[in-house]
């Protein structure tokens, strides 16, 4: 089969890495995969991918929302045009990306598009929920990455999305040299104990005040804790958010000083060395299509905290996981607490680590087959 996949960024954000890890696999299967990404920079991918990509150039664009991703739409629908891919399959990973590739089956340069919905958004911006509605009601296929997405795709668009499964390459995650640690350490500033790490910036959805309300708790009791913020590429604007959080931080003392450390976006090497690094993954994220860097933390053998809900606990179970409240930052800041105890932490990585062999990108890419296959005889 010959498919594309299209994303909005080269930014190693979830379903970015998803593409790139989902693309790979699919390769690796002997199928020829194009990957087509918005790039800002000319920056490519932060890994090897042994498939075609192309790097479509995003010129700077206004600040205000609706403006920027209309014109995003408008970038990849004119570089399209020009050079259209001639596949089988053309799947796009977001709703920006599904847009476009609605733009070109409108000019019939395509016969169909694929929309994986990892989440689905509450925008207040009217353009951006129309660009979302699109996105979903116009594919021809969606897939859905949880059960919890895949019931709300039911719910608000009335449309069966079979459910695929995410994985994790747990060779991305073997150990790291004690040099190259020794080097991240120094060049982030992590010299305190523990070290708590979280992937995905600061932003609403990560539920980025509560943590931060929690690891306060925790510094009362241990002040040479730390918490560590790795990621944060998006290109939504949660400036209000973020002002809120770091004025937060200042009132309770916390910035800027040493106490919390941001990463920005990492190369995946530094960021597999970053989960070695860290003592505990904690994530109570409010809502998440699945949580790939929970796999990926529990592939680096760390104890995990996160949110008592789907989707996490369609695969974690209270032995695998501390599963908190993540309205409740006193239930976090317990947990950051209680993980701390050997005998339990190594029971949670033993147990979570179990859940690996269930989660991996050639099963996810033999289930995406399946329903490429089943599209491309319903288009016969």
């Amino acid at each position: 089969m010959k498919i594309a996949f299209f994303t909005y960024s080269t930014k190693p954000r979830g379903s970015v890495v998803h593409t790139l890890e989902l693309a790979e696999a699919l390769t690796q299967l002997g199928h020829e995969v194009w990957i087509y990404s918005l790039s800002k920079d000319g920056s490519s991918f932060d890994r090897p991918f042994a498939g075609h990509s192309y790097l479509v150039p995003a010129q700077p664009a206004p600040v205000e929302m609706d403006a920027l991703i209309h014109q995003r739409i408008q970038e990849l629908v004119d570089y399209l045009t020009q050079y259209p891919p001639d596949c089988d399959i053309y799947h796009a990973q977001d709703c920006l990306t599904a847009n476009a590739l609605f733009c070109l089956r409108q000019k019939q340069l395509i016969p169909h598009f694929v929309r994986t919905v990892h989440h689905i958004e509450d925008y207040s911006s009217i353009y951006l929920q129309q660009c979302q509605d699109k996105s979903i009601q116009e594919a021809d296929l969606c897939v859905t990455v949880s059960d919890r997405v895949q019931e709300e795709v039911q719910q608000y668009y009335q449309i069966q999305a079979p459910r695929v499964i995410n994985g994790v390459n747990t060779h991305n995650f073997e150990v790291i040299s004690h040099e190259s640690k020794a080097s991240l350490k120094q060049r982030l500033g992590l010299a305190g104990k523990p070290i708590y790490l979280t992937v995905g910036g600061v932003e609403p959805r990560k539920n980025s005040i509560n943590l931060l309300s929690a690891f306060a708790l925790i510094k009362k009791d241990i002040p040479n804790a730390q918490l560590a913020i790795a990621g944060g590429a998006t290109l939504f604007d949660y400036q209000t958010y973020r002002d809120e959080f770091f004025e937060l931080a200042k009132d309770l003392d916390l910035y800027p000083n040493e106490s919390l450390i941001f990463t920005g976006v990492l190369s995946q090497e530094d960021l597999c060395c970053l989960y070695q690094l860290a003592d505990v993954f904690v994530f109570p994220s409010l809502k998440e299509g699945w949580g790939l860097v929970i796999l990926e933390a529990i592939a680096s053998g760390l104890p995990i905290i996160t949110s008592n809900h789907a989707p996490f606990t369609e695969f974690l179970t209270p032995d695998q996981a501390l599963l908190v409240d993540p309205q409740d930052p006193n239930a976090i800041a317990q947990a950051m607490k209680e993980i701390l105890q050997p005998t339990l932490a190594q029971a949670l990585i033993q147990q979570s680590q179990s859940i690996l062999v269930n989660y991996t990108w050639e099963e996810s890419a033999k289930m995406h087959l399946k329903h490429y296959q089943l599209l491309i005889n319903q288009q016969k």
